[in-house]
């Protein structure tokens, strides 16, 4: 693994996602319908927004592709809710536009991830909006150190993100009853 990580071949697994429990209890207390998870976009492997390269090393979604890493984080949030639905009349939809970790800095990595949502009610669009959510987190020069903690930041940047677009009234109006 040491060896790995010198020559920048190794290949890293974003950490599962945990939902940011204060943001779902808010959310609780909205009356919101069932909802259904549509296709989280671009399902290509090879799209970049589905590859995140660390130094040299990979970084990759235990759910094959960072689209479906962020369509399981959807499902997740909203069985935490009860409001998740697979026939559900309401759906979100997901094109990711950004997503990157950057630990290319000695002292700071930083994290971008931008994603276009759409929620539907039948043939109605009710929202059609762009959220973007950056992190930063302490890194180091050596890719030893540096490496492993752009890994770990993955969750936090799916939870940031996620939690733009829970605390959005406009969003919470088109999941509404």
């Amino acid at each position: 693994m040491a060896a790995a990580l010198l020559t920048g071949c190794a290949s890293f697994i974003a950490p599962p996602y945990s939902p940011h429990f204060e943001t779902l209890d808010s959310l609780k207390k909205q009356p919101i319908d069932k909802v259904a998870v549509g296709q989280v976009q671009p399902t290509d492997p090879a799209a970049p927004v589905n590859r995140i390269t660390l130094r040299g090393s990979s970084l990759s979604s235990p759910h094959g592709t960072f689209a479906k890493y962020l369509e399981k984080a959807l499902e997740q949030d909203f069985k935490e809710l009860s409001v998740y639905d697979p026939a559900a009349s309401t759906r979100v939809d997901a094109t990711i536009v950004k997503n990157d970790i950057d630990i290319s800095g000695i002292n700071t990595g930083t994290g971008v991830m931008e994603v276009e949502v759409k929620v539907h009610r039948g043939t109605e669009q009710r929202l059609k909006k762009t959220y973007q959510a950056t992190t930063e987190f302490p890194s180091s020069f050596a890719g030893a150190v540096a490496i492993p903690k752009g890994q770990a930041e993955y969750g936090n940047l799916v939870r940031s993100l996620l939690r733009k677009v829970y605390e959005d009234q406009a969003f919470i109006n088109a999941l509404k009853k």
